[in-house]
């Protein structure tokens, strides 16, 4: 079995190798669904290079009603996980395949193994680098590892009773899209549970210009079964979250006047878009929330995770 896996690799689709976003990746790759090519440092090399018994005995004596308990053993698990080695063939492997599917800047994202299961998502717990490069890869891919011991993902897997599960950490590395007008969309309305309607909020430039609240998306309502969009808000934006140019992540930046009070797209793009999500709905057969960027005149979808709300 691989250690590195290309979304193309059928073995990637498996949740206890890639864990739950770099499977729902490969699955979504190998349905042919437009997303940015990467690869996957899989829950084997983790495996492989943590010492499963030094962690649990570090655990050993934590009280997670006593916050200065939680950190001090955070502390001390990080650092080991920081400490460790990465074998130079695990080395070799990963940067081979970054070479061979050309890629430049990348995103580092996390993946664990129990992520996106019915019972519990991992996704707000875990880490995430954007814009990263080549250089720093193998530094980003041990910071994923530490992510599954920071305060709030230990408090997390003890609330919901995984204290005693083995939990592994795949790593997810795609490349990075310079999003133009990026997004999320459910395919299910959120709040009146239509299920017969789709809702997509969409910002220029990242889109976890979204997620930290600072900017108010365009939304726009569609109804899936009578292929007809229903409802467009614009939003007037100022600001724009985009790559920082000395690679050092993102940073906040003026949007030109002439954007910020134009919708970010138009008609036809948000009825391809309402397509796209579609298809990944009816592949997974259940509700999806989908992150996308759109770039070069072209949608991609960087993540497809089901609704756990419903």
């Amino acid at each position: 079995m691989k250690s590195i896996l290309k979304f193309t690799d059928e073995p990637a689709k498996q949740v206890s190798l890639s864990g739950g976003k770099g499977s729902s990746l490969a699955h979504m790759t190998q349905f042919g669904i437009p997303v940015p090519p990467g690869f996957i440092v899989s829950s084997e090399v983790y495996e492989s290079v943590v010492d499963n018994a030094k962690v649990k005995n570090l655990f050993k004596g934590i009280d997670t009603e006593n916050l200065e308990s939680v950190n001090n053993i955070s502390t001390k698990l990080q650092q080991y996980i920081m400490s460790i080695e990465i074998p130079e063939d695990i080395i070799n492997e990963i940067f081979r395949i970054y070479d061979e599917l050309n890629l430049s800047l990348v995103a580092v994202r996390s993946s664990a193994t129990s992520e996106d299961t019915i019972d519990a998502s991992w996704a707000g717990e875990l880490k995430t680098f954007l814009n990263t490069p080549k250089e720093q890869i193998l530094q980003k891919v041990k910071e994923c590892w530490t992510s599954l011991f920071s305060p709030r993902a230990i408090l997390y897997k003890y609330e919901k009773g995984f204290q005693d599960k083995d939990i592994y950490v795949s790593v997810v590395v795609q490349e990075m899209i310079q999003s133009e007008v990026s997004g999320v969309s459910f395919t299910i309305h959120p709040v009146t549970m239509r299920k017969t309607h789709l809702l997509m909020d969409a910002v220029y430039g990242l889109g976890e210009a979204i997620v930290s609240g600072e900017v108010t998306p365009d939304s726009y309502l569609y109804d899936k079964d009578y292929d007809v969009l229903l409802k467009v808000e614009k939003a007037k934006q100022t600001k724009t979250l985009s790559l920082d140019k000395k690679l050092k992540g993102i940073m906040w930046e003026e949007l030109p006047k002439n954007l910020q009070e134009k919708q970010k797209l138009d008609y036809k793009q948000i009825l391809e878009l309402a397509h796209l999500c579609k298809k990944v709905e009816a592949y997974y057969g259940k509700p999806q929330d989908i992150e996308w960027s759109y770039w070069g005149n072209s949608f991609y979808i960087i993540q497809s995770r089901p609704i756990t709300t419903l």
